[in-house]
């Protein structure tokens, strides 16, 4: 579950990870996670949101999916690739006020024009493309 949450500026809210653990380490992406057992897609998605930024959202709305392999990092030093799915909603927040959990150790609501400023990461780029946030085709 990924989601697409936007102030009521229509700020994107970016996350950066920490360096060296995880999928897409020290790189700024899109909060998220996996479905849980006997969990629908949207109380995941709320799930997720509330655990890793603190916010509740409303007006979700389904966008696409993709799917790739990405290699993981693990604190010892290793690395492994796996295989991810990305389902992609669009939300609104109810608040600014984020509050991080250990998964990122940074965050900002940022403007479309402002998104080419960040390391983003190549999922989180290739989001922002397919909805038009992202135009410069030079950024990888």
């Amino acid at each position: 579950m990924v989601p697409l949450i936007q102030n009521d500026r229509d700020q994107y809210l970016i996350c950066k990870k920490p360096k060296a653990l995880g999928v897409f380490p020290g790189q700024w992406g899109l909060p998220g996670g996996g479905i849980e057992a006997d969990e629908t897609m949207e109380a995941a998605l709320r799930r997720e949101i509330r655990e890793e930024v603190g916010l509740e959202v409303f007006d979700i709305e389904p966008l696409f999916f993709t799917d790739g392999f990405y290699p993981k990092y693990y604190a010892d030093g290793s690395q492994q690739p796996i295989y991810m799915i990305f389902l992609v909603f669009s939300c609104r927040a109810d608040s600014d006020k984020v509050k991080l959990n250990m998964e990122f150790e940074a965050y900002a609501w940022v403007d479309s024009p402002a998104l080419r400023d960040y390391d983003l990461n190549s999922a989180t780029l290739e989001t922002f493309r397919r909805v038009g946030a992202l135009h410069d085709a030079s950024i990888d």
